[in-house]
């Protein structure tokens, strides 16, 4: 999964929040709405089809719901008639969905996914008033609100088609930009000028889910090396999402006569990262599927291709550096990260200088093809510290130059180069993100114009950062927001979430959506659990494969230690995640159905048995584990939820949701996980699925789809809680 994975989880999975008034707490007990109105989910016949794994016979009841027929439609159809009925007969629905629309529809407008090319600063631009983010150009950070659209994809095409990413030229006057529809991730190359101009003929299959897609300019911005999917014919049906490739574009020229440059002999789940030079050399990273094993290749001016790195390597990140040199990011002997130069001259590993050592804190995001940011005199480094992150500075030669001065407890993003420093943005639980200015030997970073500002103010909160001895001891981070005064007697409900895989790290972030919830007397908590990367690899590979449970026992340990502080307690606890959280969801409920109160749950991953048999489940492997390996079989089956949801039992509040395009998790994993959870309720708590057909996993979501989401959300968290 790519760094954009983290981003996007905690844009639309996580949300943001604040507030500023209270009202009265009450423990009243809600009626279970579409119970008391006498509806009732819709039946799911169980047609059980057993599969034997290992000489272990498993059932499966609801495999139909994997289908795409005209029966699961209208099963589907029913669940979201049910889910609605329940949904929008909440006292005071309507009152919340435009307090939320206030936060996310406000007159704010937000720049990210910046860069630089040809003096010009581009952006994507989301205004208030408009379903997706645009792409813009400016002179620089002071002259963004003069900025120039290139394009507009809500209204070149529709409110539900958005940007995957785009690449300026190196002259800044072309960009290729990636286009998909409804989530899908499906992506199309557009070639256009700084009016938005097609200046070539679209190319398609450059972009899917997991996968994802990359684009490089040749020096003269003539022509592009991009990634490539099969077209249909090119392989079996349900293989074209797989097999990506390298291919070479002149801008003018047929397809037909488009040149493929690597591919052979790499695995079918290569994912493919692109970038050049001045120099016309061109760098594809590939890695292996989701597994955090990197082989990169260099194309020289001349038009040669040579294998720089392998698997075994560990070469996490290679990029250009300002004098032809290579820099490289590895993890061999060094799970935290370390810095090297390969110098210009040789494309022998072996003779790659060591520059900055491995340190206490985590070089990232190595998982995600990410490195050091390198101006004309210094090198940039993020670094994670448990989740919250800082940026420190070196010298060329890799003497400490001293840590940007940004808050405390942040999430700072990957500096731009500009002028003789930095452009560099961060964020807190408790702030909006904010831009700053980096100028080599001025301590202070001046705050600049395209910061984002919000309607929400947090003063009112305060952040705590404990720590959680989970089931074996090991030490789990939890950051609180807490409001300041607030009594600690158990009495205060508080909204958990956690993600704990893919090396994916939960940092902070502007929690600004959750203000309707924190308004109303909850706290937020988030835990950094361990199949993150927030303290390296070893924190990482101690919550993957045959060790994922670690994951579900740091966020049991996590929710007892807030009910035994005194924080919450278990009547007043709900939990949220989706994708690789939202399993961590299932998890929970089936494990530990007493620990919460109520679960929200976003396009998780639910059966462990059949994952893998999905279009995404393949690149999970080497982080999730395969059935064909009897011990990753065991240990996904041993957590699997859909294999431990268990009839009788009294299950908490759960609300599901998915969306039928989506690209890196089956929406079948819900369906059936819903049908047996809707079978084995044996109390009077609801249990929701919720389908969205103009969404996928949650990219390129429209704003109207979000506010309606979330309402939808807040809504169901507060009336099962009483608030």
């Amino acid at each position: 999964m790519r760094r954009v994975i983290a981003i996007v989880i905690n844009i639309v999975f996580a949300g943001c929040s604040g507030g500023t008034s209270r009202p009265t707490p009450t423990t009243t007990p809600v009626a279970p709405l579409a119970i008391a109105s006498g509806a009732k989910p819709p039946a799911a016949a169980k047609r059980v089809v057993t599969d034997t794994y290992h000489g272990v016979a498993i059932e499966d009841p609801y495999r139909w719901l994997e289908a795409d027929s005209a029966e699961v439609t209208a099963w589907s159809a029913a669940e979201n008639r049910y889910t609605r009925g329940f949904l929008d007969a909440i006292p005071g629905r309507d009152k919340l969905r435009e307090e939320i629309k206030a936060i996310i529809a406000a007159p704010v407008t937000r720049y990210f996914d910046v860069s630089t090319a040809g003096g010009k600063l581009f952006a994507r631009r989301k205004l208030p008033d408009h379903e997706q983010s645009q792409l813009v150009v400016a002179d620089g950070p002071d002259a963004m609100e003069r900025a120039t659209v290139v394009i507009d994809p809500a209204a070149r095409f529709d409110a539900h088609t958005s940007i995957d990413w785009y690449v300026p030229s190196p002259d800044g006057a072309k960009i290729a930009v990636s286009i998909s529809a409804g989530g899908s991730e499906t992506g199309t190359v557009y070639i256009v000028d700084l009016a938005g101009k097609d200046l070539d003929t679209p190319i398609p299959d450059v972009q899917h889910g997991t996968g994802g897609g990359s684009v490089a300019w040749r020096p003269d911005g003539k022509a592009i090396y991009y990634t490539r999917y099969p077209a249909k014919g090119e392989r079996p049906d349900g293989e074209t999402v797989f097999w990506q490739q390298l291919w070479f574009h002149e801008l003018g020229t047929p397809r037909e006569k488009d040149r493929r440059e690597l591919g052979d002999g790499l695995p079918k789940i290569a994912e493919f990262q692109l970038a050049s030079d001045a120099k016309g050399r061109v760098l594809a990273t590939v890695q292996d599927g989701d597994s955090g094993r990197f082989r990169h290749y260099l194309r020289d001016a001349k038009g040669t291709w040579r294998q720089l790195t392998d698997w075994k390597d560990q070469i996490v990140y290679v990029g250009f550096g300002p004098t032809n040199d290579l820099w490289l990011v590895s993890r061999k002997d060094a799970p935290r990260g370390k810095v090297l130069r390969l110098p210009s001259t040789t494309t022998n590993l072996a003779q790659a200088k060591l520059v900055i050592p491995e340190s206490d804190a985590i070089v990232t995001d190595f998982y995600s093809n990410a490195g050091p940011t390198i101006t004309k005199d210094l090198v940039l480094v993020n670094y994670n510290v448990g989740g919250p992150g800082e940026i420190r500075a070196f010298s060329l030669a890799g003497k400490p130059a001293g840590t940007l001065a940004l808050p405390p407890v942040a999430a700072p993003g990957f500096p731009v180069p500009w002028g003789a420093g930095a452009l560099v943005g961060a964020s807190t639980f408790t702030r909006p993100f904010t831009w700053y200015r980096f100028e080599p030997g001025k301590p202070a970073l001046d705050t600049l114009p395209i910061s984002e500002t919000s309607p929400v103010d947090l003063a009112e909160f305060e952040v705590r950062r404990e720590v959680v001895d989970s089931s074996d001891g090991a030490k789990v981070p939890i950051n609180i927001v807490w409001k300041k005064g607030a009594p600690l007697d158990g009495s205060v409900p508080c909204l958990v979430t956690g993600y704990g895989g893919f090396a994916i790290s939960e940092t902070p972030f502007f929690v600004d959506t959750y203000a309707p919830l924190l308004r109303r007397g909850l706290c937020f908590v988030q835990v950094n659990l361990r199949g993150g990367s927030e303290f390296g690899d070893d924190w990482h590979r101690a919550g993957m494969l045959l060790e994922k449970q670690h994951v579900f026992d740091d966020l049991a340990a996590a929710l007892r230690y807030l009910a035994a502080h005194k924080y919450s307690s278990a009547d007043r606890l709900a939990i949220r995640g989706g994708s690789n959280g939202g399993l961590l969801m299932g998890a929970l409920v089936t494990q530990h159905p007493e620990l919460v109160r109520v679960v929200v749950s976003h396009v998780g991953i639910y059966d462990m048995l059949r994952n893998e048999l999905t279009q995404n489940g393949a690149f999970n492997i080497a982080e999730l584990g395969s059935v064909t390996d009897p011990a990753q079989f065991a240990a996904m089956r041993a957590y699997s939820p859909y294999h431990h949801v268990v009839a009788g039992t009294h299950y908490p509040s759960i609300l599901m949701a998915t969306g039928a395009n989506d690209a890196r998790v089956a929406p079948w994993h819900s369906r059936k996980m819903i049908a047996a959870l809707q079978a084995a309720q044996a109390g009077d708590h609801p249990i929701l699925l919720r389908i969205s057909t103009t969404t996928g996993h949650g990219f390129g979501t429209s704003t109207t789809d979000r506010i309606d989401l979330t309402t939808d959300e807040w809504a169901f968290v507060l009336h099962e809680l009483g608030r």
